[in-house]
């Protein structure tokens, strides 16, 4: 019974901070209207979104699997949430030529795969930097 009661505990807390990373994810970055660009087929917005939620379930799987308890889990996939985020500022920040906010806005596809990439990979490199 306990295995199944591990089993149900993590997977509670891994949907639960899928369910608030995406939550900060869209909070702190207010100017994004990432829902209702993706509600007008807006593919960019889609690709940015996805991938920071794509990157954060790689960070809570090497959680999981790596972490001593939950609580263990928890603040790693905290980190995890706040990594994509500082990540994400600073390639708006590097990439002054343009706005990463207005090529979203604007459905440019090649900054959305090059979003969906830097999230991927962020989310690569912070769960392997878990594995303690």
């Amino acid at each position: 019974m306990n295995l199944y009661v591990n089993f149900a505990s993590y997977l509670g807390v891994a949907l639960l901070l899928v369910l608030i990373g995406t939550i900060i994810f869209i909070v702190s970055t207010p100017k994004l209207k990432e829902f209702s660009l993706i509600a007008e087929k807006n593919v960019t917005a889609a690709l940015s979104l996805g991938g920071k939620i794509v990157g954060l379930a790689i960070v809570l799987g090497a959680a999981a699997e790596y972490s001593v308890s939950l609580l263990d889990m928890a603040i790693w996939g905290g980190v995890g949430i706040l990594s994509q985020i500082i990540v994400f500022f600073l390639a708006e920040l590097i990439t002054i030529r343009y706005s990463i906010h207005k090529a979203i806005e604007e459905d440019n596809r090649a900054v959305g795969i090059c979003v969906f990439s830097l999230s991927l990979s962020i989310g690569w490199i912070v769960a392997k930097c878990l594995s303690y």
